[in-house]
């Protein structure tokens, strides 16, 4: 890490600093919010005193970022256009992260100020499609190239999904709890247990399932939106230091080859299926002297990009050989490749088993540009901890008491948290971006309106009027502040 600080202008040192910290400090915010979530049950319903509920939640925040990978993160990441990626200088890279982090820590702390369970993920995703529809509106590029429709598309689908599904699982499970067992204890709120039965903890195997799934959300909650963070620190350190960052200068022989190795293959299977793709690449037309000097990703230089690729990677047994230049051009490449290999990949004609070969391919081909260095996913991780320790509160009372008409059961309790366990572990197989708090509280309405408990009109529609205006809220406010910061650099 401390090669990160070596060899940088006091100005642009300064500003990574500040980067960081803005980053991280959207991470602790993510705490008051999201992670808050993950803990809001398991306090309510006394299964856990709130220090050691807000640890151990800690602890399994950090293990989900430590072990969740990097798909979520590059996820988030390639919802901005890849020529926006490549093409990002110093300025250009201060004033697209400093638009998006202000515009999401400033609605995450109002919406936190008011203890709506407000997404961080709704809010994240918005400020880096604001800041691309901004980008492409000041460049005169058309707004369909602005922002990688498809991904955020995709994004969209499980963000909107996975509440509906949140409330109608955790539902069904609740339903099949009463009917299991309709006289147990679990279908007792805290208050009546006190009440009725003089105990204040809920039974034994009723709070060991509320502990278990308690620490399963936090433990998905750090795989999935811990890599959100990650994936905004990799968007600081490449658009301020992308010398360093560009590539994973950690990468071994073995992986180097397999990145050269993967770029040969992709020439032999884009040969091999010629007769299909030959119009769409321009296979045999594209000279090597083709490359623009602006460079952008166009599938008919394939053949010339690829050419330059092997022809820079020749020989390279570690990244550290290459000249600062030569990695951000490597980089180029490796993405405008893969770019083009996942248009490929929704071609019609393509066989599925060809399909799956391109995908593999694609998988070698990045293998050293989406990475995340080990210190990275450690700040990541203790950011969500402390926020948890520190803003919990709010958010418990809302998730408790001000969803439903009463108070919320064990039963409840146990069936949302299964359910938002069991949700994000699935975003996270396919490496999708989820809101932890639209899940649980979608499950926790879910199990009040199957237990007849009855919704709170005036909560539901709070979170509902932040679910609708978080997306096109923060959009604006990062597509403003861009504008701003852009036209201060001009």
């Amino acid at each position: 890490m401390i090669d990160l600080f070596s060899g940088l202008d006091a100005w642009v040192l300064v500003s990574l600093l500040l980067a960081l910290t803005f980053v991280l400090a959207f991470e602790f915010i993510n705490g008051f919010h999201d992670t808050a979530n993950a803990v809001a049950t398991v306090i309510y319903t006394k299964a856990m005193p709130p220090h050691l509920a807000v640890f151990f939640s800690g602890v399994f925040n950090f293990l989900g970022v430590l072990l969740g990978g990097v798909g979520v993160a590059y996820a988030i990441v390639h919802l901005l256009p890849v020529e926006l990626l490549i093409n990002v200088n110093t300025g250009h890279g201060l004033a697209m992260v400093f638009s998006l982090l202000a515009a999401a820590i400033a609605w995450n702390l109002g919406t936190w100020y008011f203890g709506i369970p407000a997404s961080s993920s709704h809010t994240l995703i918005g400020s880096i499609l604001g800041v691309g529809l901004a980008n492409a509106l000041i460049n005169d590029i058309p707004l369909g190239d602005g922002v990688n429709w498809q991904k955020a598309i995709d994004i969209a689908m499980s963000l909107v999904v996975s509440p509906i599904a949140g409330f109608a699982v955790a539902a069904l499970v609740l339903i099949g709890l009463k009917w299991w067992r309709p006289l147990s204890k679990m279908h007792k709120t805290p208050e009546q247990r006190r009440k009725l039965d003089d105990k204040k903890h809920p039974p034994f195997w009723n709070r060991l399932v509320l502990v278990i799934s308690a620490m399963g959300v936090s433990f998905v909650h750090g795989s999935n939106d811990g890599q959100k963070g990650i994936g905004l620190i990799m968007l600081v350190l490449i658009g301020i230091v992308p010398a360093k960052f560009v590539l994973d200068l950690n990468s071994t022989t073995y992986q180097i080859e397999r990145t050269r190795d993967a770029t040969l293959h992709m020439s032999q299977f884009y040969q091999r299926n010629a007769a299909t793709l030959g119009e769409f690449l321009a296979l045999g037309k594209a000279k090597s002297t083709d490359l623009p000097e602006q460079f952008s990703c166009n599938p008919q230089q394939t053949e010339p990009t690829i050419a330059a690729l092997q022809s820079s990677l020749q020989g390279v047994t570690d990244y550290h050989a290459l000249d600062a230049e030569k990695r951000v051009e490597v980089r180029r490449y490796l993405l405008c490749l893969d770019d083009t290999a996942k248009k490929v990949g929704k071609l019609p004609g393509l066989e599925a088993r060809e399909k799956a070969d391109l995908e593999k391919l694609r998988k070698d081909l990045t293998a050293t540009t989406e990475y995340a260095p080990f210190w990275v996913i450690v700040a990541v991780a203790l950011a969500l901890g402390l926020g948890t320790m520190v803003g919990w509160k709010r958010v418990v009372l809302t998730v408790g008491e001000k969803i439903g008409k009463q108070g919320m059961t064990y039963a409840q309790g146990m069936s949302a948290q299964i359910t938002a366990a069991c949700a994000i572990g699935m975003a996270n197989v396919f490496a999708l971006p989820v809101s932890t708090t639209h899940v649980l509280s979608s499950g926790v309405a879910g199990t009040m309106v199957a237990n007849k408990s009855g919704l709170q009109g005036g909560t539901v529609k709070t979170i509902l009027l932040a679910w609708v205006l978080t997306l096109p809220a923060s959009m604006g406010l990062a597509a403003g502040l861009f504008w701003l910061a852009s036209k201060a650099l001009a």
